[in-house]
Parts: structure tokens; C-alpha cells; sequence
């Protein structure tokens, strides 16, 4: 482990809480000190959840590691027990109770409650936030899962989503549709929305849609061995991808993988003649594999950009993120460092990020838009509205998220060339008042407004003896903010090779010809 400002995973214990929380009739009696219990937030102010997570703690605190924590931890057991009556319980300590080592599993086996009682092994120091969420699931289904008798008719587990997932609760919906629409009813989605009793009749499935392999991959391999249940491997995120999901489907039952599409517009806009200045645009993407993988794909072959760059921060899946990566012609970026990242994404100087929160905060610093695609999310990636990933509808909501950030980085590009204009300069009135707008005098240059990163207003560049003369730099300012950038400091070390001190308006151009070559 390592201190670090921002992190893309919490410990494993937060994990299983985000199985525990997602799941109803189970309750999670997690061995920790007083900083350890802060799932309250996660759940309820992130995630805006109408509830509390079914989650008890034993809150030691200093002063009682002296005594017997074990008592507290059986105490607290007995009383989520009493308060609670939950279906089935699980059992674990955080990563610094883990220290202490009094054995949660076995002291709550000791207790004897009349329900099943899961003990949690979670490496805190070892692995992370999705393992453990993966692993207390393969957990809970290796306990409670039993083949059973097959239904009927054709039905299907949905495995994977949690709480706090990046619009789990949508996907869920779409794919359940989606799967409706060839006649396969869902016969348990776990761990979301699934009871404990749920998962006993998992069994009962034909076959498994793993929708997110970060968290359900053990479970599905599990029930695949046991239950003699094959699970899909395409995650249907884009059009093309939720096309082949539906042709595996169709392969795993024999139904047939034609569906009703006439709901889907990104192809039609994409292919548009308004599209035509989305190709080309050149991109980052970075989050977990899953979501990275995917959307390089639709980004690539269904919208028309140039995936530039590309990396995970969860290791476990570097192999098939770095196989993806290789498809691209790229070599992908394995990390769970943010400053290697955002490192990385200043070096490549893409026009667009595609990435979690984090790349959000980079790309607000270095001035590139940037869409969400993957947790880690805020509470703004979590909306009221119906807004999922997956699925035909998805890939309209995809298609939205991802060209907004670049259509109004264009208006304010436009907003900006014309700042200049007797009606849309910085000390004119609004635009719709336009009888009280004033000449501005042309002399005395304005700041652009937003706080752009690359409105330098001091006569030295990141060259550092460089002077950019008055013209020069409101030529720059023409540049769309989002290459403004790139362009400040190519036409910075052209300068520099050739022993230029003060760039002019010749000097911009000239370095334009140059690089266009």
C-alpha cells in the first residue's frame, strides 16, 4: 500500500459492502475502528440512496485495544442479529482491524445464530476495492447456490452489479428488456436486488449474463462448474457489442437474435453530415478494463475518433486491457497512480478524456473535456434520470455523455473568437440587451472568462525566455481552447530550435506549417 490523495479503489472491505448494500434480506457486520465507518456517505450521499446500508460496526476505539475486542465484535453480531433478522449474514474485519487478527469468521460460526453465517477472507493489503466486492460474492453464491431443477422456459442469472456501480441500476433495466424482447425472462439478478433466499434458486437458470466481470467473474465461473451454467462474455455496451450479446444469447438458447432497434440513433447520427466534426477527434480513455475496452471499441468504429491512448487501473484485468490496447496499434497504461495518468494525458494532448472522476479533475486542470465512462464516480454520475450504459438505449445515452463535452467546447470556442464583436465582448451587456452593449477600447485586452489554463497574460511562455507579442497572442486565441494548448507549445519549441526570442503572428503561422507537414 501507498499514501495518496485521490485513489481509483477503496480497501476490499468497501467491496463487500457494495455487495451487502446492494442486496436485500443480508446484513454485513464488519469488525472496525471508528475511521473505518464511513459507508453512510458512500451510500447515501454519493449514491443517493433512500436508505442506510445494512452495515453494523464494532467501532472499537483506541482505548479498547488493550481489552478484548473480540466481545465487541460478538456483541455486535448478536445485537445486528436481534435488530435486523436478516436471511443471512456476512462476517469481516477492515483493513486495520485486520491487524489485530481476532478471527471474525470463526467468532461468529461460535455464536450458533440460526442463519447462515459467511466469514470473509479480504487481503486489505494485497488487493483492492473490486476484489473485494468479487470475492464476496463468489463467497456468498458458494454458500447458498445448489443446482436445482431448471425452469420451464429459458431464463438467466444477471451477475455483477453492485452498489455505488457506475449506472448498475439502469443497466439492469436495459438488459432485462433487451433480453425480454427474445423471450428470455431474468430468473435472479444478484448481487442487485437479490436476497439471500434469491440465491439459493440460482440454479434454476439456463444460462448466466456476466454484465460486469470486475464483480461477478468468480461467481460466474462457479455456477458455470457446479450448475452447469454458461455464462456470456461479450459485456454489451455499443451497438455492436450489445449486437454480438444478443447473437452469443442466441447461440447459449437457440432463440433468435433479431430484435426491435428502432429506438437506436447513434449509427443515423453518427453517419450524420452534423457529426463530421466529431471524426478524427483524438482520444484518451482510462477507467476500469471493463468500461475502457468497450468504449475504445465504440469510440474507434462507431463514432469516428482516434484512440490515442488507453489503460486500466485494475490489475488483475492487465491481459485483456493490454490485448485491446494492442488492437488499437498502442500499448496500454496500467496504473493505479492518478499523476502517472494524468502525466500520461498531458504528454498525448488529446481534444477529448474518456474516464472516471479523476480524469475529470485532470482534464479540468489542463483544459480538455473530458465524459465519465467508469467508476470511481460523484454523485453527478448517478442521476435521477434513466440513463443507462448498456444496450441500444445505452448507446444513446453513450453518444450524448460523450459528444456534449465537444460540442460546447466548440461554443465556447466560438464565444471566444468573437469576444472581440461590439456585442459579445466581456463589457457588453447579455446578447439579447443589446441596445446596452458598449464599445470595448481595442487596446486594452480581456481575460478570457472560465479560467482557461492556457490564457497566460505574462509575456513569458513554458519556455521561459520566450515573449509572445500582443498579436501572437490573440491570434492564439483563435485556437479552440481545447488544442490551444498543443499549440502554444509547439509554436514555443519552434521558437526555441530556431533561436526566436519573440514569436509574432509569423512566428505562429510559420510553426503551423511546419507540424501540418
Amino acid at each position: 500500500m501507498k499514501l495518496t490523495l485521490w485513489t481509483y479503489e477503496g480497501p476490499t472491505h468497501v467491496g463487500a459492502m457494495r455487495v451487502a448494500t446492494a442486496m436485500k434480506g443480508l446484513h454485513y457486520v464488519l469488525h472496525a475502528p471508528q475511521g473505518d465507518t464511513y459507508a453512510d456517505l458512500l451510500f447515501t450521499m454519493i449514491e443517493r440512496r433512500n436508505h442506510r446500508p445494512p452495515v453494523t460496526y464494532t467501532t472499537f476505539q483506541a482505548r479498547d485495544l488493550g481489552g478484548d475486542t473480540a466481545n465487541l465484535f460478538k456483541d455486535a453480531a448478536r445485537e445486528a442479529y436481534a435488530r435486523f433478522k436478516p436471511q443471512a449474514m456476512i462476517v469481516g474485519a477492515s483493513c486495520t482491524a485486520e491487524l489485530i487478527q481476532d478471527d471474525p469468521g470463526g467468532l461468529a460460526q461460535a455464536l450458533g445464530l440460526p442463519i447462515p453465517v459467511i466469514p470473509l477472507d479480504l487481503p486489505s493489503y494485497q488487493r483492492k476495492e473490486n476484489f473485494g466486492a468479487d470475492e464476496t460474492f463468489l463467497q456468498i453464491v458458494r454458500t447458498l447456490a445448489k443446482p436445482v431443477a431448471r425452469t420451464d422456459s429459458i431464463t438467466c442469472n444477471l451477475l455483477g452489479a453492485t452498489g455505488l456501480g457506475f449506472r448498475h441500476r439502469d443497466d439492469v433495466t436495459e438488459v432485462t428488456r433487451l433480453l425480454a424482447l427474445m423471450g428470455i425472462a431474468v430468473n435472479v439478478c444478484a448481487p442487485f436486488g437479490a436476497s439471500p433466499d434469491d440465491i439459493t434458486r440460482m440454479g434454476a437458470a439456463h444460462f448466466n449474463v456476466l454484465l460486469y466481470p470486475e464483480t461477478g467473474e468468480a461467481a460466474a465461473r462457479y455456477l458455470e462448474k457446479t450448475c452447469g451454467q454458461p455464462f456470456t462474455k461479450v459485456v454489451p455496451i455499443g451497438v455492436g457489442a450489445t449486437r454480438d450479446f444478443l447473437h452469443e444469447v442466441s447461440g447459449l438458447t437457440g432463440v433468435s437474435a433479431k430484435v426491435d432497434e428502432t429506438g437506436l440513433r447513434l449509427p443515423w447520427w453518427s453517419a450524420s453530415v452534423d457529426s463530421t466534426y466529431l471524426t478524427g477527434k483524438r482520444v484518451f480513455l482510462f477507467g476500469d478494463a471493463t468500461h475502457v475496452i468497450a468504449a475504445a471499441r465504440i469510440a474507434a468504429t462507431e463514432i469516428g475518433f482516434e484512440v490515442v491512448g488507453l489503460g486500466c487501473y485494475n490489475r488483475e484485468y492487465a491481459r485483456p486491457m493490454r490485448a485491446a490496447a494492442k488492437a488499437h496499434g498502442l500499448e496500454a497504461l496500467i496504473t493505479d497512480d492518478y499523476l502517472e495518468v494524468e502525466a500520461e494525458i498531458e504528454r498525448l494532448a488529446p481534444e477529448l478524456i474518456l474516464g472516471t472522476q479523476m480524469e475529470r479533475h485532470i482534464g479540468k486542470r489542463l483544459g480538455i473535456p473530458c465524459a465519465v465512462i467508469s467508476a470511481p464516480v460523484h454523485v453527478q454520475d448517478f442521476p435521477a434520470r434513466y440513463s443507462p450504459q448498456m444496450g441500444f438505449e445505452g448507446a444513446n445515452v453513450i453518444f450524448d455523455s460523450w459528444i456534449h463535452p465537444l460540442v460546447m467546447g466548440l461554443e465556447e470556442h466560438l464565444l471566444t473568437m468573437f469576444r472581440e464583436d461590439f456585442e459579445f465582448h466581456d463589457a457588453a451587456g447579455a446578447s439579447h440587451h443589446g441596445g446596452k452593449a458598449t464599445t470595448r477600447i481595442e487596446a486594452e485586452p480581456v481575460e478570457a472568462s472560465g479560467g482557461d489554463i492556457f490564457e497566460q497574460k505574462n509575456d513569458t511562455g513554458a519556455a521561459g525566455d520566450l515573449a509572445w507579442a500582443p498579436d501572437a497572442e490573440r491570434e492564439l486565441k483563435k485556437i479552440p481552447f481545447f488544442v490551444r494548448g498543443k499549440a502554444r507549445r509547439n509554436t514555443e519549441k519552434y521558437a526555441a530550435e530556431r533561436g526566436v526570442t519573440a514569436i509574432s503572428i509569423d512566428t505562429l503561422y510559420e510553426a503551423k506549417a511546419h507540424y501540418a507537414r
